[in-house]
């Protein structure tokens, strides 16, 4: 079973919680599968669940180098030296990134986010999209701040063959292993 699931901002990516923040749990009622990865409590979007070990691996482990692609709201209107950075490699404190594929999008169309990104009048902000082939923690924005633009709102759109494709916050579907 594999199971396609829009995390909602503010969710943690995992069944329990000691302190009553709400989890998976409170989304889906579907026992013995797993998160195939994990997506940080202040990021959106596309998650995978299994009961298939052998496909969480290779869903999940960075030696199998899965793409994965984000929308990222950005402070500031990013640079072509920026985005060529971030398709080079960007050098972090635990060392180098792989190379990202990296590009401007006209603001997707997406849902309002409860509660909404900080706005400031004075800075303009843009979206990019970024795949990356390696999962480091929360690497995306640690990305975006080294070269200038600090992450305001992180939406991850696919997962390899898998993405969003309509799916509402919050909602989850069964779907086909590929």
């Amino acid at each position: 079973m594999l199971i396609r699931f829009n995390k909602p901002f503010d969710v943690l990516p995992q069944f329990t919680d000691g302190e009553g923040r709400r989890t998976l749990a409170d989304f889906i009622a579907v026992k013995g599968v797993y998160p195939a990865g994990r997506l940080d409590r202040d990021s959106e979007g596309l998650m995978l669940l299994t009961d298939d070990g052998r496909l969480q691996a290779r869903i999940a482990d960075p030696q199998h180098k899965m793409p994965k692609t984000y929308w990222v709201q950005v402070e500031g209107l990013i640079s072509d030296a920026a985005l060529a950075a971030l398709r080079a490699g960007v050098t972090l404190k635990d060392g180098l990134t792989r190379p990202a594929q990296a590009q401007r999008i006209d603001p997707p169309a997406i849902w309002d986010r409860d509660p909404p990104i900080r706005v400031r009048k004075t800075v303009p902000d843009c979206w990019i999209s970024l795949t990356l082939r390696e999962g480091r923690n929360r690497q995306v924005r640690r990305m975006t701040a080294a070269v200038g633009h600090p992450t305001l709102r992180l939406i991850r759109h696919a997962i390899g063959p898998w993405a969003l494709d309509g799916l509402a916050p919050g909602a989850w579907e069964e779907t086909a292993p590929r």
